[in-house]
């Protein structure tokens, strides 16, 4: 595939590094050289110095053969631009943006990037992706990640196994014999920095990371026999009222109306606006590494400390601050990959990765085949994907037990016709089923040669 991405920050970097791992033709665009530069030193990639919506500089890139463009500037305006640059100049067939401000994306101008106004295929909020995963970490408390399949009918969620978690030392299959009427998976597990997918034979032991797929109605249930049955946070202090902030604690209140909620925001004149939209919380004008504000907003009493500010040293040390000062757990927003080795020993619950979002988001529409949604794991070392099954799928028809899977992927659940399907030996895949799939990195390509149209099918 031909990709041009717009943008070499740290999403734009981290789609090019996937795409060109993955042996695709990338190019990138960017106004500083310097970060073009270190595109072409670390990536096999090639690299442009200007703007991404100039027709000369897409043609440089080579928007003429392009099969997509994504477009990840810091501005919302040079995306949209370059998008509608490379339809109509170039024919571009696949266009992606990422627009952050609100104002584009209501709901009363859902129009504006259809094909006949402003012709973009997919637009990537980062804001609202990252809001929707704040609140499924807070909605699913002592799962490490959480993400969604099949409209929500399917679960993964990654949970740590503490010392005193009931299935460690527990081969999994007996695990299964204990509990057949529970219909989760463990498909990926981290042990001492490795990643890998485990056999029926394997244990889990303290420490490990371990990943399961579940059904909605059995997540919780799930949660609670790897040892978290951690209630719902209803006690909520976030810090940083931006985009982010706001729209979380607009959903808590829209959703729960007995959670208490409260937000530190350093500037004043925000503060004020985030007041004036929401009903029942309380916004503390103030930083969030003044100890006092913290006390007057009841950190000793809460149950969880959101940090959502645009920096991430203020997250990381607000976090820590509100855990020594009383607050049961924490949740921050990290930007920066070399700070997310140093959450656990710090203290920190949990963090959310923008970038990693984001990146999930565009590899979603990168993959070929019937790929309905992609989630990057651990920098790019996994993948859980989600794939419609097509008749000539070599899945199809064949038991389980006797197909030849690749190594490096575990099928983690089947969603067919409102039902979720356990995968066991005895169960066929069957035309449009929706399968869930945990991937090594390795193994990616495969999966999607699984789910691609043949020839033969038309």
């Amino acid at each position: 595939m031909r990709v041009i991405i717009c943008g070499a920050g740290q999403v734009g970097y981290g789609i090019a590094e996937r795409l060109a791992a993955e042996k695709n033709d990338v190019s990138i665009i960017d106004t500083a050289p310097e970060l073009i530069h270190a595109v072409r030193d670390q990536l096999d990639v090639r690299g442009f110095v200007g703007h991404g919506s100039h027709p000369e500089v897409l043609e440089a890139a080579g928007a003429q053969n392009a099969d997509m463009i994504i477009a990840v500037t810091l501005f919302d305006e040079v995306n949209i631009v370059a998008c509608e640059v490379a339809h109509a100049l170039f024919n571009v067939p696949m266009k992606v943006a990422r627009i952050r401000s609100q104002a584009y994306l209501q709901p009363h101008y859902q129009d504006l990037f259809s094909r006949d106004h402003l012709p973009i295929d997919v637009i990537i909020s980062p804001e609202l992706e990252v809001g929707e995963m704040v609140l499924r970490r807070i909605t699913l408390p002592g799962a490490v990640d959480v993400v969604r399949f099949a409209e929500n009918h399917i679960i993964m969620v990654a949970i740590e196994c503490l010392e005193d978690c009931p299935v460690i030392n527990t081969p999994l299959a007996q695990l299964s014999e204990l509990f057949p009427d529970l219909p989760s998976t463990v498909v990926g597990v981290t042990r001492n920095g490795r990643l890998f997918i485990p056999h029926s034979a394997d244990q889990l032991v303290a420490g490990d990371l371990a990943y399961v797929v579940t059904t909605k109605e059995q997540v919780r249930r799930t949660l609670g026999l790897f040892g978290h049955d951690e209630q719902e946070a209803t006690r909520i202090v976030i810090a940083g009222g931006g985009n982010i902030g706001l729209f979380v604690a607009r959903t808590l209140e829209q959703r729960q109306s007995r959670t208490k909620i409260k937000i530190i925001e350093a500037h004043r004149e925000r503060a004020i606006k985030v007041a004036d939209e929401l009903r029942r919380t309380v916004v503390l004008n103030g930083s969030a590494l003044d100890q006092k504000l913290l006390m007057e907003a009841d950190i000793q009493d809460a149950d969880l400390m959101v940090a959502l500010t645009n920096n991430d040293q203020v997250n990381i040390l607000s976090s820590v601050m509100a855990k020594r000062l009383g607050c049961k757990g924490n949740l921050a927003l990290i930007n920066n990959p070399a700070y997310h080795d140093l959450t656990k020993p710090l203290g920190i619950d949990a963090h959310v990765n923008p970038s990693a979002v984001t990146i999930s988001r565009v590899l979603q529409h990168v993959r070929r085949g019937r790929i309905r949604q992609v989630h990057s794991i651990q920098r790019g070392a996994a993948e859980i994907i989600e794939a419609e099954a097509l008749e000539t799928s070599p899945l199809v028809g064949t038991l389980l037990r006797d197909l030849d899977l690749p190594d490096g992927m575990r099928i983690g659940a089947i969603y067919r016709d409102g039902h979720v399907v356990k995968p066991s030996g005895s169960v066929k895949v069957k035309p449009k089923d929706r399968v869930v799939i945990f991937a090594l990195d390795k193994a990616v390509k495969q999966v999607e040669q699984m789910f691609r149209v043949s020839l033969e099918f038309f």
